[in-house]
């Protein structure tokens, strides 16, 4: 339903127009939570610098669809060693900015403090070596 309604507002007002920049973090969130985060990085990739150009890297909108492509990366079981280091790096920026932006208790900016903890977790677990039997 999700995938429906991006492509819907995509037809209907373009890849540039707010309401499209949200129903694709709508559609990826959904990618991520249903595992297919290669279909949700895909997505990411190819909206997230529309978002940051038209909206910005300080908007709202953008800095959540910064954190799905993160999710894309570090949850994945798949996922590299260098996909992990660049989900935390990524919302290591985010967090950054939207402490500047929104300050420390906006939902926004704790929701993006929370995946960086998972994210350096997944990069933790994957660094550490495994002890030998």
């Amino acid at each position: 339903m999700r995938r429906d309604v991006y492509f819907g507002y995509l037809k209907l007002d373009g890849e540039q127009h707010m309401r499209t920049l949200i129903a694709a973090d709508n559609y990826a969130l959904s990618l991520n939570y249903l595992q297919r985060f290669k279909e949700s990085r895909s997505l990411m990739r190819k909206t997230l610098p529309v978002a940051q150009c038209v909206l910005g890297a300080s908007n709202d909108t953008t800095i959540k669809m910064v954190r799905s492509y993160a999710q894309s990366l570090y949850k994945d079981d798949d996922a590299t060693l260098d996909d992990i280091h660049e989900a935390v790096s990524t919302l290591e920026d985010a967090e950054r900015i939207a402490r500047r932006v929104f300050g420390g208790t906006n939902p926004t900016t704790m929701v993006i403090e929370s995946n960086l903890r998972w994210a350096r977790a997944a990069l933790a677990a994957r660094e550490t070596p495994t002890p030998s039997n």
